[in-house]
């Protein structure tokens, strides 16, 4: 499960990738093309971010539900790398800083640590719910005694 507290890092590194865009600079078309392409980034990363801040509310909890939350938060490393890689490939390009790198990086290592945390634990709950259903159906029959009382 993941800390009400997690999220607010997640939200501190949206905050310092969206920082980028006022050192994006080296010419109109070439900052357009960098604005563009890490705004698009950051746009598909903060929707994710909205979805696991919209489960951890889910039924008054600031908690996420393991289950739930893996495929968005595998999603969330998935475009942390992508912005990652963009970012490295067009640091100079882009003149992107390099601690804004140094802080996007964290972010997706972090939140890859989370992402493993939570399907670990979701995977154990669809084990632990397969083997008690398995369980449920395979319950002995108890034999009546035989023969008088």
């Amino acid at each position: 499960m993941m800390p009400h507290r997690r999220i607010s890092s997640l939200r501190k590194a949206v905050l310092a990738v969206t920082a980028l865009f006022p050192f994006v600079g080296c010419g109109a078309a070439y900052a357009t093309d960098c604005n563009q392409d890490i705004g698009a980034l950051t746009k598909k990363r903060q929707d994710i971010i909205d979805q696991l801040n919209q489960l951890a509310t889910k039924g008054g909890k600031k908690q996420l539900d393991p289950v739930a939350s893996c495929p968005k938060l595998r999603a969330l490393v998935a475009i942390e790398h992508e912005l990652v890689t963009y970012l490295t490939k067009n640091k100079e390009w882009c003149a992107v800083p390099d601690e804004a790198l140094q802080n996007i990086s964290a972010s997706t290592g972090k939140s890859g640590k989370v992402a493993d945390q939570a399907c670990k634990i979701a995977a154990q709950m669809k084990k632990a719910q397969e083997q008690q259903a398995k369980g449920a159906l395979n319950v002995p029959q108890q034999k009546l005694p035989a023969g008088p009382l």
